[in-house]
């Protein structure tokens, strides 16, 4: 597996992720020595309907795209640089392979699990006391939206190798298999997605598209493989999905009862007006 490098070395919540996390609903339990901080930020578990752009379902299809020879690289390398207007250039290395960088926008639902916060120091005996305790314990973030990240890779990193290092980037310590890296096009006002399969290499499909992210865009999402398992979340988890749920179904009932009091209003404000009496 090829290296998988990135620009900065030293991931920052508070950089990348904004301050939009710690503006949810915070649930702080403890289940014996199973203490977790669960935190929500803007989320939904139902698709928001599109008004300008219609998204087609998700794709599962092969790379169609032919394989380029060395001098169609060449030309291709060179045709990209020239249209960038920043320093993320690619570069042709001497065996034919070729490094450059993706953007990688995450558009994840659900939430990811980090390492918990390393708490202060304490005495010896106290950190023995709590180790089985802080062992067992995880944080959990809702990424907030427009969350994006550059990764420097090579033309032989593969799908899962991208998710992988953007796991590890984020410290995300979710398995990986819960992730999927999407090919994210607009032709014609519609959105179209396709999933990647894990040999699939980004950076072809991103020089063969050249830098426009409309041709081309990677996204980073759930690997929808069918029904949700609610067997794998913790209490916290489940309890908090129920808080979300409420408020959500308290929202579309508002919503539902407002667009037919406003129907049933224009009806009978037409049957006033076409009363002749």
């Amino acid at each position: 597996m090829s290296e998988v490098a990135c620009p900065d070395q030293t991931p920052s919540f508070e950089k990348t992720w904004g301050s939009s996390t710690s503006s949810g609903y915070c649930s702080d339990e403890d289940s014996g020595s199973d203490l977790e901080q669960y935190f929500t930020a803007r989320t939904s578990f139902f698709p928001k309907p599109k008004t300008d752009k219609v998204e087609k379902k998700d794709e599962v299809t092969e790379n169609k795209k032919p394989e380029l020879s060395l001098s169609e690289i060449q030309q291709k390398i060179k045709q990209y640089n020239a249209q960038i207007n920043s320093n993320l250039f690619m570069s042709l290395n001497k065996d034919g392979t070729y490094t450059g960088f993706i953007k990688v926008h995450l558009k994840l639902v659900r939430p990811v699990s980090v390492p918990p916060p390393r708490k202060g120091t304490a005495s010896q005996g106290s950190t023995k006391g709590k180790k089985a305790a802080s062992i067992k314990r995880r944080t959990s973030f809702y990424l907030p939206k427009d969350t994006s990240k550059h990764l420097h890779i090579s033309s032989q990193t593969r799908a899962k190798d991208v998710i992988q290092a953007l796991l590890k980037k984020f410290t995300v310590i979710d398995n990986p298999a819960k992730f999927a890296l999407f090919e994210r096009s607009e032709r014609h006002e519609q959105v179209y997605l396709r999933k990647l399969s894990d040999d699939e290499c980004p950076l072809y499909l991103r020089l063969c598209a050249g830098p426009n992210e409309k041709v081309l865009s990677l996204v980073l999402k759930e690997n929808e493989t069918g029904e949700v398992n609610w067997d794998a979340f913790s209490m916290p988890e489940l309890q908090n999905f129920l808080r979300i749920l409420k408020r959500e179904e308290e929202e579309h009932v508002k919503q539902i009862i407002q667009r037919y009091t406003l129907a049933r209003e224009r009806i009978q404000e037409a049957l006033v007006g076409s009363n002749p009496g």
